[in-house]
């Protein structure tokens, strides 16, 4: 699929397990540069997860509702490979830290010799510099309040799971 010049798509891609308030700032603030968002949600099957790709999709879509600009997908392989497939000529990546950023700049480098796929990186709102989803699900399965960290409904969802979990436990 080749890109249309006139359409301006990037991609946030992420194992969004769970998605968290720092993931819906990114979000928020690439719909308001790009014509098309895509929340990409990648596929690892040797990864243990709190939430199921579909699970992670459906609250996805649910989250980034607000914004007409933005859809929800998966993907499995390489990134730049999806990019390809879906004309998109933009990785939109969240820093946190400069830890995140020798990581990041590492696979933008990476990507642009691949396939010619741009990277823009995006510093954090300060308010949500410390968090990652597998700290949030760290506090959450101590049964520490990580409310102020993820939208409601993923709240919920994560309080489900894991009372689900502990009564298999």
């Amino acid at each position: 699929m080749t890109a249309d010049p006139t359409i301006r798509k990037a991609v946030c891609p992420g194992s969004f397990d769970p998605v968290t308030n720092g993931h819906l700032d990114i979000i928020g603030r690439a719909a308001q540069l790009y014509d098309e968002v895509v929340v990409a949600v990648l596929i690892n099957k040797t990864k243990s997860s709190l939430f199921t790709v579909q699970e992670r999709l459906d609250l996805l879509t649910e989250v980034t509702s607000k914004y007409p600009n933005v859809r929800v997908d998966a993907f499995h392989g390489l990134l730049v490979d999806y990019c390809r497939a879906n004309g998109i000529a933009v990785i939109l990546k969240g820093i946190r830290a400069v830890s995140d950023f020798d990581y990041e700049l590492k696979m933008a480098q990476m990507n642009r010799g691949l396939a010619g796929i741009d990277t823009l990186f995006m510093p954090t709102n300060p308010e949500y510099s410390f968090l990652a989803s597998s700290l949030v699900k760290e506090i959450a399965t101590y049964g520490g309040d990580m409310s102020s960290m993820v939208p409601d409904v993923v709240h919920a969802r994560m309080l489900e799971r894991i009372e689900e979990k502990n009564r298999r436990d």
